[in-house]
C-alpha cells in the first residue's frame, strides 16, 4: 500500500545545484507529490560552516521505510556524500525519511518519525508546508502547530529562486 513519504533535503556544498539534482534521482523513490519552499539558515555544529540550504518533498511511494533510508544513502553517495565521524561536516547532500505516513520505527539505522522533526525548525517548516494538517505519528500534532511552534525563533531566509529550481525539477 502506498504510504506519503516526508523527505527533508539539505545541502551546503554547491546546495543550488545538488538539491536540483537530489529532487530528479528522488523520483526513483516514487511519485513526487510536492516541494516545499528553499530556505537558507546557518550551519548547525560547534565550528563555523557554510549556510545550508534545506528544502523538503513529499513523495508517494510502495518502498518499506529501510529501503527507502538505503536508497536515499545511495543517492548521497551517488552527489558526492562520504559520512565521516564529524556528523556537522559540510555536505553536498543530506537527504532524511522523516515521516512515512504514520509509522513508528526505530532501529539503530532509523527513527521514524524522526525526532529532530520537533526541534529543528528547518525541518519541521518545510514539513509543515507540505502536509501542514498532517497528524504527527507520536505527538498528535498537527505539523502546521509545530512549525508554528519553532518558526517563532528560526533563523531561515526564503531562497524562492531555489524553490522554482526544484518545482523545475520535478516537473
Amino acid at each position: 500500500m502506498a504510504e506519503l513519504a516526508f523527505i527533508a533535503l539539505g545541502s551546503n556544498v554547491d546546495p543550488e545545484g545538488n538539491l536540483v539534482r537530489a529532487v530528479r534521482l528522488l523520483a526513483k523513490i516514487g511519485s513526487l507529490r510536492a516541494v516545499s519552499m528553499v530556505y537558507q539558515n546557518p550551519a548547525i555544529g560547534p565550528a563555523a560552516a557554510p549556510d545550508f540550504l534545506n528544502a523538503a518533498v513529499l513523495i508517494e511511494t510502495e518502498l518499506a521505510a529501510m529501503e527507502i533510508h538505503d536508497r536515499l544513502r545511495a543517492i548521497e553517495a551517488e552527489l558526492g556524500r562520504v559520512r565521516t565521524a564529524n556528523k556537522y561536516a559540510p555536505r553536498p547532500i543530506d537527504l532524511d525519511l522523516c515521516l512515512l505516513g504514520a509509522q513508528i520505527v526505530t532501529t539503530p539505522e532509523l527513527v521514524l518519525p524522526d525526532p529532530d522533526v520537533l526541534t529543528r525548525p528547518h525541518l519541521a517548516v518545510t514539513l509543515g508546508e507540505l502536509a501542514p494538517h498532517f497528524i504527527h505519528p507520536v505527538t498528535g500534532d498537527r505539523m502546521q502547530s509545530i512549525a508554528a511552534r519553532l518558526r517563532e525563533t528560526a533563523a531561515l531566509t526564503p531562497r524562492p529562486d531555489v524553490a522554482e529550481d526544484l518545482r523545475q525539477a520535478i516537473g
